[in-house]
């Protein structure tokens, strides 16, 4: 797949959601799948931590984010579109990569949901123990 040169696509991930960006020159606008990103993200926090990166580059009002983004909760897409908008902000320009990281926005969050195991009610929860 090629793209043309004023495009610039990031991948971004946070727990189990994956977020697709594209990111072009333009007027400031910002869709996620399909939609206005403040009436995809319901609570404004949500709709702040997703296009965090750009007020830090200060770019909000100079570029137009599509985004296409799937799998786990609202936290944790905004947090991959976050992600995958400060990815494609450093394939846009290098330079802006200090801020970005200084914010903490280039770094994937690790932190996932740990499993269950069996004879246990939860991951780390253990069933009440009785001695008689």
């Amino acid at each position: 797949m090629t793209t043309p040169a004023n495009v610039f696509i990031g991948t971004g991930r946070r727990k189990t959601a994956t977020a697709r960006v594209r990111l072009t020159d333009g007027s400031g606008k910002l869709i996620v799948n399909g939609r206005k990103l403040e009436s995809y993200f319901s609570h404004e926090n949500f709709a702040k931590q997703a296009y965090a990166p750009l007020l830090v580059t200060e770019l909000r009002e100079k570029v137009d984010v599509v985004v296409n983004v799937g799998g786990g909760g609202v936290a944790g897409q905004a947090g991959a579109v976050a992600h995958g908008i400060a990815r494609a902000l450093q394939k846009m320009n290098m330079e802006l990569r200090p801020a970005l990281k200084k914010a903490g926005h280039i770094r994937r969050d690790p932190r996932e949901k740990e499993r269950k195991k069996a004879g246990q009610p939860g991951a780390r929860k253990r069933f009440q123990f009785s001695k008689r």
